[in-house]
């Protein structure tokens, strides 16, 4: 069956099963890879997207609930403030180790800071409770979303 959506700004029509994950119809079918296959069964937020703004599992989510939707990825977050606020941060802190996570965890961390700009390290440790780092980067991926904040309370300023 034929399903519409919108990524990244960009309407897609794709044909295949209702209950096929999204992630991977964005892997596969649209040939989007910066969006992670990690667990499968939404625990480790490696496949985390933003549907119409809201982070959610893509590996759990069936393509039939998506129709009609925006879908923004990993590829095209660094377009919103944001997005943009938390890549220079991640690359500032050197959030990274080996890197596998952190799609997940850029999206997870945009979509707390678009919702709540001025979060305490309660409400990061909530919004970032689903995504795991095999290497332990906690810190500096708490670091990183404070210093993205920081970024975006003076951009309003200026």
């Amino acid at each position: 069956m034929a399903y519409r959506l919108t990524v990244n700004g960009t309407v897609h029509s794709v044909d295949v099963d209702g209950d096929t994950p999204l992630l991977w119809v964005l892997r596969d079918v649209l040939g989007m890879t910066g969006t992670k296959f990690g667990c499968g069964q939404a625990l480790c937020g490696a496949c985390t997207v933003h549907l119409e703004g809201a982070p959610i599992r893509s590996c759990i989510t069936p393509i039939e609930s998506v129709d009609g939707k925006a879908v923004t990825t990993i590829e095209a977050v660094g377009k919103t403030p944001a997005g943009s606020e938390i890549q220079k941060a991640w690359l500032a802190g050197e959030v990274p180790q080996c890197g596998y996570c952190q799609s997940g965890q850029i999206m997870s961390a945009t979509a707390l800071l678009a919702t709540n700009p001025r979060p305490s390290d309660a409400d990061i440790d909530q919004a970032m409770a689903g995504n795991i780092c095999r290497c332990g980067t906690y810190v500096r991926i708490r670091e990183g979303i404070k210093h993205a904040a920081q970024s975006l309370a003076k951009r309003k300023q200026s």
